[in-house]
């Protein structure tokens, strides 16, 4: 995989500059959308396993594959987001709809499992759940949620209805919080760099730790990367007596992450509207929602489709990421959280994708086991009461 050039790499920008400039907004044309319609036409008589598709089962015309070709790579570009409008999801029933969209993934990267149960797309929508639990998901639940970024290349939300009031989507250029953390206390930039341990909120595979480190923000030599979570890394410090605590610098660096990711002049605000894909590279952008209520009649409650995608032509990353990354190569398939129920079909299915696109890929294996960080941590805590 060619490293990306300087000149195409995600840019920082502020809530204004994504206000006054709309070059992340692709509205589709009418050949775009009815290749959607005449895709979904032809899968729909197939009836096939979603992950037994392949592209020639969604059959998309050059006009529908060339949008999706250019919102992805407007995702690695300068602004590491993307917004498609124009999706017939009115004209769609819901099952149409979540088989119109695993279509379109087959073009876009290779999905990665999300939760526990270890599925490939979620429905984002209230469901009951709770959030800042032991546990606790924000997808299934209509609180408002932490910053965070998902865990892949790529997020993907389709909107097929949207609530009677909140739900507000917002998102941060994570280099341009970077650059604010830089211009208020450089002396954090170094903590934020360091070892953070965060919660899996259960969604780890049997043989891995219950938590994993990650940096907030990457020290890869050539591309950005950010990643953090408060609610996880919260959680692992409640929930872990074994976890080490955070430090007063790294709590003091973490508040002032909170003071700064809401702020007007970082945080972007959009409403999803119904027929929105809205696609956001989780090493550059950071995102959360504002609460929301529902309309009464159950098939108009918000509902949205998530895709977690790993994508072709991704950057790579740090190789202190790979402990929950699994591989940090660019381009590579990665990423998600292995959850409990992975099957044959699953195996079967990221492998065929992962050649479809020519991207690299090996089979999953735990960067560390349960053993390993038990050794890890006694190790950590006789170094500590050494010193």
């Amino acid at each position: 995989m060619s490293a990306i050039a300087a000149s195409q790499r995600p840019l920082p920008w502020t809530a204004r500059q994504a206000r006054e400039d709309r070059s992340w907004v692709l509205r589709m044309t009418e050949a775009e959308i009815q290749g959607m319609r005449d895709a979904l036409n032809h899968a729909r008589t197939l009836d096939k396993p979603l992950l037994e598709m392949e592209q020639a089962d969604f059959p998309l015309n050059e006009a529908a594959r060339g949008v999706l070709s250019r919102a992805i790579g407007i995702t690695q570009g300068g602004w590491g987001m993307c917004l498609v409008k124009g999706f017939p999801v009115d004209e769609w029933t819901e099952d149409e709809s979540r088989l119109a969209y695993w279509g379109m993934s087959l073009y876009m990267g290779v999905a990665r499992t999300q939760n526990r149960a270890s599925e490939v797309m979620n429905d984002v929508r209230n469901e009951g759940g709770e959030y800042k639990v032991k546990g606790g998901r924000g997808y299934n639940t209509n609180a408002g949620l932490d910053f965070h970024q998902d865990s892949c290349d790529v997020v993907g939300l389709l909107c097929r209805r949207t609530a009677r009031a909140g739900g507000t989507s917002k998102v941060i250029s994570s280099i341009a919080l970077y650059e604010a953390v830089q211009q208020r206390r450089p002396d954090l930039i170094p903590v934020l760099r360091g070892t953070f341990f965060h919660s899996y909120q259960g969604t780890q595979d049997a043989s891995q730790p219950p938590y994993y480190r990650c940096p907030i923000f990457g020290s890869h030599p050539e591309y950005f990367s950010a990643r953090t979570n408060r609610k996880n890394t919260d959680a692992a410090q409640r929930d872990f007596a074994e976890v080490p605590r955070l430090t007063p610098a790294q709590v003091e660096a973490l508040d002032l992450l909170d003071a700064l990711m809401p702020s007007d002049k970082l945080c972007f605000t959009m409403e999803l509207e119904q027929g929105d894909m809205q696609l956001l590279n989780n090493y550059v952008t950071l995102h959360s929602r504002t609460p929301f209520e529902d309309h009464d009649d159950p098939d108009r409650k918000r509902h949205l489709f998530r895709l977690w995608l790993a994508v072709p032509g991704s950057q790579p990353l740090p190789d202190d990421w790979k402990e929950y990354y699994g591989d940090v190569r660019a381009g590579a398939v990665r990423g998600g959280v292995r959850g409990s129920a992975i099957t044959p079909a699953f195996l079967d299915y990221e492998k065929r994708q992962a050649g479809a696109l020519g991207m690299p890929f090996e089979p999953w294996r735990p960067q560390v086991r349960q053993e390993d960080m038990a050794r890890i941590l006694a190790a950590s805590c006789c170094e500590a009461t050494t010193a």
